[in-house]
């Protein structure tokens, strides 16, 4: 993997051994005059590396984060799946959830080999080995992994989830607060409100909010307004408007 250090927010596939882990790697290189922007919530956790600072962790979001840089600065992140962050950062996601926490005050050794000194070619070759060694030494809890990608879908229910993955609705949750960083009807919901976002970034035919509500699985538009207050602290209507938040933890 290259990076490219153009202006602007991208995405990279992770590698073949890891995709079952991160959901992507990803640069951001903060263009000149760049305006100030809220991180959204997307399920996921983050370890990040950002020239002059180094590494931290981006623990799971239920609410927008202001996020600011200064022209040029370089993020580049290890995007965790729902349930891998925990077991491989070595951290109940529910202690850093909506909080940035420095890699040394996690985990000491990440803070060693990811120092902002680096260049960012260096930090993305050693931010991929790093993510692929704590992934195969602490892999996920296979019940919580199972039981994330069942609540993608939206027609499952959330009570149901304990029995489908053999655990008591308490076992459940407590792991899910360890692996995901809270319960599941958290996350049901915020994967519900990542659905509405990846409706109004695929384009296309334009849709009403109603329309786009119920496909992404929500009851009724109102349903859909007071989740955009809470998760996102606007309405439907200003995020169709102009998508102004990014997806970089």
């Amino acid at each position: 993997m290259d990076v490219d250090l153009s202006p602007g927010y991208r995405e990279l596939t992770p590698p073949p051994v890891l995709r079952g882990v991160l959901e992507c790697v990803w640069v951001r290189v903060t263009a000149p005059g760049g305006p100030s922007t809220s991180v959204l919530p997307d399920a996921c956790s983050d370890l990040i590396w950002q020239s002059g600072r180094g590494a931290f962790v981006a623990g799971p979001d239920t609410e927008p984060i202001p996020f600011t840089a200064t022209p040029g600065e370089v993020l580049i992140g290890a995007r965790f799946v729902p349930g891998a962050g925990g077991p491989a950062l070595g951290v109940p996601l529910g202690a850093v959830r909506n909080q940035r926490v420095d890699a040394a005050d996690v985990r000491p050794d990440i803070d060693r080999r990811l120092p902002g000194t680096l260049t960012p070619q260096e930090a993305l070759r050693r931010l991929a080995r790093t993510a692929g060694r704590l992934a195969a030494s602490d892999p996920p809890d296979r019940s919580v992994r199972a039981a994330a990608r069942m609540l993608a879908d939206p027609r499952v229910r959330v009570e149901t989830l304990a029995d489908r993955v053999g655990l008591s609705e308490r076992q459940l949750r407590r792991r899910f607060h360890d692996g995901v960083g809270y319960g599941p009807k958290t996350l049901q919901r915020v994967l519900r409100f990542r659905r509405f976002l990846a409706h109004l970034d695929a384009g296309g035919p334009p849709a009403g909010l109603a329309d786009l509500a119920q496909i992404a699985g929500y009851a009724d538009q109102s349903h859909l307004t007071r989740e955009c207050a809470h998760l996102a602290g606007t309405t439907p209507a200003a995020l169709a408007r102009g998508r102004y938040t990014t997806t970089v933890a």
